[in-house]
């Protein structure tokens, strides 16, 4: 390589060691222009062509440097690790009016409900029709073994044909062997789009006769984490089917994580902005369930002060990962103390990767050059336990302001789903706790709230309001105690964000069968369904709309069909 590139590769690799593929293959997004194929001449990567200006590159790890040497390739990133959120409620949300005949008479008949999770219980009741037919149209498995989707090389697509075999046989999973064992995937779709078919009809969900599409994420064998390739994936896969059989489509996903700056400008994010004005689509993002967890760190330094950042630890966990973002322009020192007193010495950021061995942890620090995409700094920390999980007690990163102009300092630690609550800083912020890609700009953000009291849920990952940045989240759904489909037949209690999100993906749904399918409104996708919902959110509280906790209000669908009628008959 002729000279350092911005993004240390190497070093990262050492760090995440999970994102390497077979014979050390690794998968990077990749922001193009022109002949974006061109590179396979030199490199012998695999290129999958997303959308115009992005794509996915599966290339070996020691011809990753060659991409720099493209001048199609703009800009490239490594695939980050997400995992999926867990935690009154159609009348709370005022979805019962508009389901109703005497009221609008909305199913989402003739529309899309894409579930990208774990997966799905295709047996259970809520899923199938009343002539014992799957409303399931596919389900790509990206865990299967079988025939990938056209387009794509790995997992298994199972057609609304084999599903309907599967259902009559005696042994239906010898058929279509996809299961969701988590149940997380489940219970969103119940929400979303589940017909009650066992209960009477008493727990349906919002859109109870949309088709559905579903996408089993999962990597290195686990339905808990999936990276952000294949959740660009998965979109691609059901807008993809959606435009071809002319049905609008509404996804939702309830996956998210921390690793990243937080300011929607990923190429993860970017992507799914793009994406989200593709066909007539709306895409809605669970907030996370961070807000309470004390994983986010955020102040200002000054010149020659010295800040500590202290996190705990309960000494169960092998791995943490600690992402600090800061503005270039600053000049800073790092340094990390483990609770025994001893220090990984003073880290500059003019290096770019430093590692070394404290208390039988080895800790490695990358420091990210700015690019020519963006013009923040990260510094990765990475803490891994040698021979034993990380010892309890209390760490410090210690920073020491040299020569400050702007001085801001925001960290975050992994999420609860990976760490729980039981790691968390001393001195928390609980603003900017939501989780990417919940922070893209295009898609709806979903925060949650307890509708049972009306009060909001302090899990619930909460917005900020900055110059020139939007207000997060857009609004909140019911996320408490939701009873919803379980896998294996009937109705559990849940509670999180996971949970509201798709109250938005199924009330995007009748919108959409209101104004697409029914022609009264043939624009009524993406940013408008957003504005309307956002129009009608009930705002109950005597304080400043919109804010970082509620954004626009409480998702009241009834209302916003009112407004919309109103607005598209004037």
């Amino acid at each position: 390589m002729p000279y350092s590139y911005p993004l240390d590769v190497d070093a990262i690799m050492r760090l995440e060691p999970g994102v390497l593929e077979n014979e050390g293959n690794l998968e990077v997004i990749v922001k193009y222009s022109g002949d974006i194929m061109k590179i396979k001449e030199g490199t012998g990567a695999e290129v999958e062509i997303l959308s115009e200006g992005y794509a996915i590159v599966t290339i070996n790890i020691n011809e990753v440097w060659k991409l720099y040497t493209y001048k199609e390739v703009n800009y490239f990133e490594l695939p980050k690790m997400l995992t999926y959120f867990l935690r009154r409620s159609l009348d709370a949300a005022c979805i019962t009016p508009v389901q109703r005949p005497t009221g609008f008479n909305l199913s989402g008949a003739g529309t899309i409900v894409g579930i990208i999770d774990s997966g799905i219980d295709y047996t259970h009741s809520d899923f199938i029709n009343d002539d014992g037919t799957s409303r399931i149209i596919s389900i790509w498995d990206q865990l299967g073994e079988g025939t990938p989707p056209l387009g794509f090389r790995s997992g298994a697509e199972y057609t609304n044909e084999q599903i309907n075999l599967a259902l009559e046989s005696e042994n239906p999973y010898e058929i279509v062997p996809s299961r969701d064992t988590a149940g997380h995937g489940t219970a969103v779709a119940g929400i979303a789009a589940g017909n009650g078919r066992g209960s009477g009809g008493l727990q349906k969900g919002v859109a109870y006769e949309a088709c559905i599409i579903v996408v089993k994420l999962g990597s290195r064998g686990s339905e808990n984490f999936a990276r952000t390739t294949e959740i660009m994936r998965a979109i691609k896969y059901i807008l993809d089917k959606a435009e071809n059989m002319n049905m609008p489509v509404s996804i939702n996903l309830s996956y998210g994580t921390n690793n990243g700056s937080h300011l929607g400008n990923s190429l993860f994010e970017e992507y799914i902005d793009a994406v989200a004005e593709k066909w007539k689509t709306v895409i809605s993002v669970a907030t996370g369930n961070e807000g309470s967890a004390g994983h986010h760190f955020a102040k200002k330094i000054n010149n020659g002060e010295e800040i500590r950042a202290e996190f705990v630890t309960p000494g169960n966990v092998g791995k943490i990962y600690i992402t600090l973002w800061k503005n270039f322009v600053d000049d800073m020192t790092f340094e990390v103390i483990s609770p025994s007193g001893k220090s990984t010495g003073v880290i500059r950021q003019i290096e770019t990767s430093e590692s070394s061995v404290i208390d039988g942890v080895r800790v490695s620090v990358i420091l990210v050059q700015p690019t020519h995409y963006r013009t923040e700094q990260e510094i990765y920390i990475v803490l891994q336990g040698i021979n034993m999980p990380i010892p309890s007690g209390d760490w410090s990163i210690v920073i020491n302001g040299n020569n400050i102009v702007d001085g801001q300092i925001n960290m975050w630690l992994p999420t609860v789903e990976d760490v729980k609550n039981s790691t968390f800083f001393l001195q928390p912020s609980i603003d900017t706790t939501l989780t990417i890609p919940s922070t893209a700009s295009n898609i709806i953000a979903v925060g949650g709230y307890n509708a049972w009291v009306g009060i909001s849920a302090d899990f619930s990952g909460r917005g900020y309001i900055e110059k020139g940045m939007q207000v997060k989240p857009d609004f909140v759904a019911p996320a408490v105690d939701i009873t919803t489909a379980k896998v294996g037949g009937g109705y559990d209690s849940f509670t999180g964000t996971s949970m509201a999100a798709p109250f938005s993906t199924g009330s995007a749904a009748l919108m959409m069968q209101w104004g697409i399918v029914n022609k009264n409104d043939p624009f009524l996708y993406g940013q408008r369904v957003k504005a309307f919902l956002q129009k009608g959110a009930s705002r109950q509280f005597l304080i400043e709309y919109p804010n970082y906790i509620w954004g626009y209000g409480i998702l009241s669908l009834c209302t916003t069909m009112e407004i919309l009628v109103d607005y598209t008959e004037g």
